[in-house]
């Protein structure tokens, strides 16, 4: 799934590590992702920790997707940081899963926290 993913190559998101109902990827803050405050911009942020949760609760098997996510922003990051995203499965309950996804600089400060619900897809016929 990841070496299919266009965004993340373009993006630089590495997938560091998968395991059933975990992820972790990388990304380092590049000038671009930046916005007028000098910070990370939270699109990025978001969409880092959203591939982590992809991978995360994609690594059952069937097509897995968003139903649903929401971010906390807790603390600044800056071009040139190295974050980390490590999602872990809090549940899954029929066709539907909870993930929490911490993002984390270099140095293990938290800087943001997800939440995602994700819906699995019906097998395709044919």
């Amino acid at each position: 799934m990841h070496r299919r993913d266009a965004t993340c190559r373009r993006l630089g998101i590495g997938l560091k590590d998968a395991a059933p109902g975990r992820a972790t990827v990388t990304m380092r803050v590049d000038e671009s992702m930046v916005n007028g405050h000098g910070t990370a911009h939270g699109g990025f942020l978001f969409l880092l920790a959203d591939a982590a949760f992809a991978f995360a609760c994609n690594t059952h098997g069937p097509v897995t997707v968003a139903q649903g996510a929401q971010v906390t922003f807790l603390r600044p990051s800056h071009a040139g940081d190295d974050l980390v995203a490590d999602a872990v499965e809090r549940g899954r309950f029929g066709r539907s899963g909870i993930y929490d996804v911490t993002v984390r600089g270099a140095g293990g400060e938290v800087i943001a926290e997800f939440r995602g619900q994700s819906q699995m897809l019906p097998a395709r016929a044919g």
